[in-house]
């Protein structure tokens, strides 16, 4: 069985929470990075022996767009696909569903389904530092907990995960972070944005229609010269504060 983890994790969260669950299958993995733009991604094709992870954050309940397109634009010939969400401790509401409904077109057979917390994008206070290691040792656990039942072979049919059809309606976020005077202009946030929305030549021009608030730029960033709106964070922030206030925990789905 050949392990495959692609994952869209602009900040590092959501991979960190696959990092976590491919460990339990005690496979070498292959990675394979959803945000990267430059990846020709129609060229994927996979086999019956193979075992795809896929993990996405959760965007307003949805699955991000470019990481939506990605996955669509694959071939998966019926390998195995295990998906997971990642979450800043609100919900994840379609998300998901969504990216079943995604696999299942690609041609993947979707045999697990996993919710994992992990910090926030944005409100970066909420799920502060999540996956932990109680985090990491609970996921790896599940990855442990799937392989059984894939070795057994007591798969289900056809894999019950929450969500609605249609699935809710996202707006954006609209939250577009720009470069303080510490920018050295050295390219890294244009080189690695997801949807190439930053100018290479001067990062402070961003194309509004393609950035998805993503915050990469602000993670990656060598100078962290680059930010959000600290209004508009902290409005993010107050906005959340009753529906993340509870203590979310992750959630297999077989």
């Amino acid at each position: 069985m050949n392990l495959y983890q692609l994952d869209f994790s602009p900040t590092g969260g959501t991979k960190k929470a696959a990092d976590a669950l491919c460990a339990g299958f005690g496979l070498p993995v292959s990675r394979i990075d959803l945000c990267n733009s430059q990846t020709n991604f129609s060229s994927l094709s996979f086999s019956r022996q193979d075992l795809c992870v896929f993990g996405v954050p959760s965007f307003g309940g949805r699955v991000p767009a470019p990481a939506a397109q990605r996955m669509a634009a694959m071939r998966g010939n019926g390998a195995l696909a295990v998906l997971l969400v990642a979450y800043g401790n609100r919900a994840f509401d379609d998300t998901l569903i969504e990216m079943k409904d995604l696999a299942q077109k690609a041609g993947f057979r979707c045999v697990a389904a996993v919710a994992a917390i992990a910090e926030h994008s944005i409100a970066r206070c909420y799920a502060a530092g999540r996956p932990d290691a109680s985090d990491a040792k609970e996921l790896k656990d599940f990855g442990k907990n799937i392989l059984a039942h894939i070795k057994d072979d007591s798969l289900p049919e056809d894999l019950a995960v929450p969500g609605n059809r249609p699935y809710r309606a996202f707006g954006g976020v609209g939250m577009i972070p720009m470069p303080d005077a510490s920018c050295t202009y050295c390219g890294t946030c244009a080189a690695l944005c997801p949807t190439r929305a930053i100018s290479i030549s001067d990062p402070a021009q961003v194309d509004a229609a393609r950035c998805i608030s993503c915050m990469r730029c602000v993670s990656v960033c060598p100078e962290h010269a680059r930010h959000a709106d600290a209004a508009k964070v902290a409005a993010t922030e107050t906005k959340l504060a009753k529906l993340c206030a509870d203590h979310k925990i992750n959630e297999l789905f077989l």
